[in-house]
């Protein structure tokens, strides 16, 4: 006789459903998938603390969820900050691969963990957020991506509806501030060309494709060696790439999408020890974020 299946509890099936959304709210505020992941992880704790009637007393589960999550995702934003004192060098946000590529500890990442890419996860864009206030950054993702009332955000952030509206609207002017990504396509003729001119040692070629005022920063949260302040000016960075190169002998450069944008992943003996997002701007490239701390490196596939 075969024994079916008991059927799956429909309230458990709808919250763990949540996840991905979770995943999504949490990176976009933090810029880290780590912590990102711990959030969601406690914001899932937080619930399956309250008693059944009080599950069962939350009209939408979903937005409980959420409501929690920007909470918490507050409370690191405002807590990141003194943790970045102690940080060794620059802190960039962590790159994200393509979505097929991501693993975790050696496995293919759950596509419930996998944080969808689009113009709010480009490296510019969370480089940006990362200079706002946490109340900034909390209502402008919170309105303008994910699209919450005011009454909503006032009800997380803990001001006004009118606070929050102005909050917005200052991380807004910043965002505009800066200029928007050119299409993929311009950006991946660019990078190719910086990645052929890196392989070949051409010198010339790499001051060519980087703007005169270009800027290059580099995180290896001290566990590796980078540079450890930003380089200035196309020469200056062709300069550390040179360095860099002849200490890591044996280097593949591969082109990948980091972030949504064309970039470049650097692997040595099938390893990935650098992630390079890039900001091209009237095809020169303006911006150079280049990750090498290795634990922000654990969602790209080695050997790609």
């Amino acid at each position: 006789m075969t024994t079916q299946p008991e059927p799956a509890d429909p309230g458990l099936t709808a919250i763990m459903g949540e996840r991905r959304q979770l995943i999504n709210l949490a990176y976009r505020l933090l810029g880290s998938l780590a912590d990102a992941e711990d959030v969601v992880q406690e914001t899932y704790a937080r619930w399956y603390a309250l008693s059944p009637q009080e599950q069962d007393a939350i009209e939408v589960p979903g937005a409980w969820l959420s409501k929690v999550a920007s909470r918490i995702c507050l409370n690191v934003l405002s807590s990141a900050r003194v943790r970045r004192e102690t940080y060794v060098g620059e802190w960039i946000p962590e790159p994200l691969p393509e979505p097929g590529e991501w693993v975790t500890d050696g496995l293919t990442t759950d596509p419930a963990d996998r944080v969808t890419l689009d113009e709010s996860v480009n490296m510019a864009f969370l480089v940006v957020l990362d200079a706002m206030t946490p109340a900034e950054r909390v209502a402008f993702i919170l309105h303008d991506v994910f699209r919450y009332s005011f009454a909503e955000v006032a009800e997380i952030v803990g001001r006004s509806p009118a606070a929050c509206r102005q909050l917005a609207s200052s991380a807004r002017r910043r965002i505009r501030a800066e200029r928007a990504p050119g299409p993929a396509s311009a950006q991946a003729g660019v990078v190719r060309a910086f990645k052929r001119a890196w392989e070949a040692g051409d010198i010339g070629a790499l001051i060519g494709l980087l703007d005169p005022g270009a800027t290059a920063i580099a995180d290896g949260g001290g566990l590796v060696s980078t540079v450890r302040h930003p380089v200035e000016g196309a020469e200056g960075i062709v300069r550390a790439m040179v360095r860099l190169t002849a200490r890591l002998e044996g280097l593949t450069i591969l082109e990948r999408t980091v972030n949504g944008q064309p970039g470049l992943v650097v692997q040595r003996d099938g390893v990935t020890v650098t992630v390079a997002a890039f900001e091209v701007e009237h095809d020169r490239i303006k911006h150079i974020w280049a990750v090498r701390n290795p634990e922000k490196l654990r969602s790209w596939l080695p050997g790609r």
